[in-house]
């Protein structure tokens, strides 16, 4: 596999890293067909948690949506280890579910960003996302500052909320590292 763009943050991305990421991807050939385009993000982090000190991003993007895989580790070698276990295993099941489609006939479905992401276990049988519950609530206008605050008093990952300065929705979400983001449409 060619890696069309490999960088890295708070570290320098050594010949004998590069080559060892390609070696490890490079198990990833057989479902080359499907891959278009290629990342992979090393990142030496600064954090208590010396088994997450090192992360290994890599996002591949395939015709019908993206596969990506995030993995930390005490050893940069080991998180990128990790990180092609759980892409080929991705893979795996994005081929088995694109071949079915194609032997049926049918077009394969667009994913939803949930489904492109998915965490994907050894399981090869297609992934059929169900929605069980929904939910409709009031959006009064507020700060991303107050977001945050209502969503950790609810004790919830993410909220969704109408920006009072743009008023346009807004989603404020509790990141890894233990800080909040924001995601608001252009």
């Amino acid at each position: 596999m060619h890696i069309y763009k490999l960088s890295g943050r708070n570290v320098e991305v050594t010949d004998a890293m590069r080559d060892y990421v390609e070696e490890k991807l490079s198990r990833l050939d057989r479902f080359n067909d499907q891959i278009t385009d290629a990342r992979v993000t090393l990142t030496v982090r600064d954090v208590r948690n010396s088994e997450r000190r090192n992360r290994v991003e890599v996002q591949l993007n395939v015709p019908s949506g993206i596969i990506r895989a995030e993995e930390h580790h005490a050893d940069m070698y080991a998180a990128i280890d990790k990180a092609s276990d759980v892409l080929e295993r991705q893979l795996r099941k994005f081929k088995t579910r694109y071949l079915r489609h194609r032997s049926e006939g049918t077009p394969l479905p667009e994913p939803g960003p949930a489904e492109a992401a998915v965490n994907a276990g050894d399981d090869v049988s297609e992934f059929a996302p169900e929605i069980v519950r929904q939910k409709r609530f009031e959006m009064r206008p507020m700060s991303p500052e107050d977001a945050v605050a209502q969503m950790e008093a609810l004790d919830h990952d993410f909220f969704v909320f109408r920006n009072m300065k743009t008023n346009r929705t807004g989603v404020v979400y509790r990141r890894k590292d233990g800080h909040y983001g924001l995601i608001e449409p252009n």
